[in-house]
């Protein structure tokens, strides 16, 4: 299976997937114990079966009863565009209004004048979700480049990494 996405650097890659099992019970509660926190509700997450799918790139997916809904970047497991949506986040979260929308699901970065609310414990070098205003849907997963408390004014706050309709959503939809 292959699958394009854009790497960290913001370069479009096919990435293979070498190989894919079911993660034991301990690699399994590693992985659940990272992304709970994100979560309100996390019961839904504690009884899935968590498979790794390992790429020949820097992302390895999980994907959680058969849903690619967590990826590992840089050694951090940390939801998909698509695990936002299904699994509902409350933490690592930036709200940005409907004027950017359109610049992010088409791979801009994000920059503080679209942003509206960001969570105060996001620190620089986090993963985080990027969310629309009207209805909280995810749009984006981007590295910030600054904490959530400095994210007003000018410049760019969060590096996008992966978004809505990106090769990497498209081939795993």
């Amino acid at each position: 299976m292959r699958v394009a996405y854009l790497n960290l650097s913001g370069y479009l890659l096919n990435m293979k997937i070498k190989s894919k099992h079911h993660l034991k019970g301990s690699d399994a509660r590693k992985i659940i114990a990272a992304i709970e926190p994100l979560l309100g509700d996390p019961s839904a997450l504690r009884k899935a079966s968590l498979e790794l799918a390992e790429t020949d790139e820097e992302i390895d997916l999980i994907f959680v009863d058969g849903r690619p809904l967590i990826m590992v970047m840089e050694d951090r497991p940390f939801l998909t565009v698509l695990g936002a949506i299904e699994l509902n986040p409350q933490k690592k979260l930036v709200i940005v209004d409907s004027g950017a929308v359109r610049f992010i699901v088409n791979g801009a970065d994000v920059m503080n004048p679209g942003i509206v609310s960001a969570d105060p414990e996001i620190e620089a070098g986090d993963l985080v979700i990027v969310a629309e205003e009207r209805h909280k849907k995810p749009l984006a997963v981007g590295k910030a480049l600054i904490p959530g408390k400095d994210m007003h004014g000018e410049g760019k706050a969060i590096k996008s990494l992966h978004h809505v309709g990106d090769p990497i959503w498209e081939g795993l939809e």
